[in-house]
């Protein structure tokens, strides 16, 4: 398949200009999306764009990623319906410099494919005084053009200002500068886009009497409608440190049976054979349809170690039988991961010097029970376990040695309920 006969049958098709069939059919061709760094890592809703690069790249073409160290000084108007809250140029600085290490790693090379070029469209500007912006930039459209946009005509109600108006004319010029410096003919990007991006090929053929050519992917939402890429714990961010690998793994584990079949669609780099044929065979098995996709994905976002690590968190918090040979073979950060998911205590670093009393742990240092009472019953029904060994008696003393990693003990009440207690310095 081509690119857009890929794109198609993926359901990442949304909008393509005239002509861009016979273009890309003619040979290698340039095409980028831009990237605004207006949050510390980029999140999946991001990364449906890099899937479109990253298919654009397996195509045969060459993958351009523009950073807006620009445009995210401005603000995008398109999909908003108010003013956005500006950054500082040290935050954008921080955003882009991480995003930038985030698009190499994820579009990195791989054999036989371009690797992708990596620009930063402040580069274009910092030379440009205003008048030169107004002169060689502002006289390429008219204000009408730009009025007959969405992105503007859905804000002149609520109120645009200027800043956010002229960001039309900065996306427009980026694809002209591209287009004159990189051979980019192809500016690519969500169907919000849409207006931003034919304002730049309209740039082109005004102002160079050259054809350029966009492409659009549909907004991606759930079956109930929703934006796509958040939890009810917020953003699913790339960046492991935002959002662990096993909390990664567990959004596409959780996602409903309706959307797996888009979601596989959109971010597997399998074969439409393949995916055609494992939809068949376990159509009646959405979950293992989730595993696999959340496999592919763990692996290939955070990286085959990453992977068997968040088997061995789901084990330990899902299978009742898991055992104290698994629960030590938990790193730290493995640990970490656990103490997030469950119900966690923190404890003095020194509350265990000497030793304490299991009653006193469960009861008052923590309330992992009710009252000592409680604790003593829990005890005496064989309820309770430290590290998953067993605890025969309220006398029982609970020492330094028991943290894991100097840091970490699991307590277990009863065959369901898990609690982390974290030694805290």
């Amino acid at each position: 398949m081509n690119f857009l006969e890929e794109l198609e049958w993926r359901g990442m098709l949304h909008d393509a200009t005239p002509g861009i069939k016979e273009a890309l059919a003619a040979g290698k061709a340039a095409g980028y999306i831009g990237f605004d760094p207006t949050a510390p890592s980029i999140t999946i809703g991001n990364y449906v764009q890099v899937m479109l690069l990253k298919l654009f790249q397996r195509a045969g073409h060459q993958p351009i990623v523009l950073m807006g160290g620009a445009t995210g000084r401005i603000g995008d108007p398109s999909g908003k319906d108010k003013e956005r809250e500006l950054k500082t140029y040290e935050e954008l600085d921080r955003n882009l410099s991480f995003q930038q290490q985030q698009m190499e790693a994820l579009l990195g090379e791989e054999e036989g494919l371009e690797a992708p070029v990596v620009l930063n469209n402040y580069d274009f500007y910092k030379e440009m005084n205003v008048l030169d912006f107004l002169r060689d930039v502002g006289k390429s459209l008219t204000v009408n053009y730009m009025m007959s946009k969405d992105s503007v005509k859905n804000r002149l109600d609520s109120g645009l200002s200027f800043t956010e108006f002229s960001y039309q004319l900065l996306q427009a010029y980026d694809f002209q500068v591209l287009y004159e410096k990189h051979g980019c003919t192809v500016q690519m990007g969500g169907s919000d886009q849409w207006g931003n991006i034919t304002s730049g090929t309209e740039f082109i053929r005004r102002n160079l009497g050259a054809k350029a050519y966009a492409v659009t992917t549909p907004l991606l939402t759930k079956a109930d409608g929703s934006k796509f890429g958040k939890s009810a714990e917020g953003n699913i961010w790339i960046d492991p440190n935002m959002t662990s690998p096993y909390q990664f793994y567990q959004f596409w584990i959780n996602a409903a049976d309706a959307d797996i079949k888009k979601f596989t669609r959109y971010f597997t780099l399998k074969s439409r054979e393949e995916i055609e044929a494992r939809e068949a065979e376990l159509s009646d098995n959405p979950q293992e349809l989730k595993r696999l996709l959340a496999e592919e994905l763990t692996v290939r976002i955070h990286s085959r170690e990453a992977y068997e690590s968040v088997l061995k968190v789901t084990q330990l918090l899902f299978n009742r039988k898991a055992s104290k040979e698994q629960l030590l073979e938990l790193g730290e950060r493995e640990l970490e991961t656990v103490a997030a998911e469950i119900p966690s205590f923190e404890i003095p670093e020194d509350a265990l010097a000497g030793g304490v009393n299991i009653v006193d742990l469960l009861s008052e240092q923590t309330d992992i029970v009710g009252s000592k009472g409680d604790a003593r019953r829990a005890i005496k029904g064989n309820a309770i376990s430290v590290n998953k060994d067993k605890v025969s008696s309220h006398e029982h003393t609970v020492g330094p040695e028991a943290l894991l990693h100097g840091k970490y003990m699991m307590v277990e009440n009863g065959k369901k309920n898990k609690f982390m207690v974290v030694a805290k310095g």
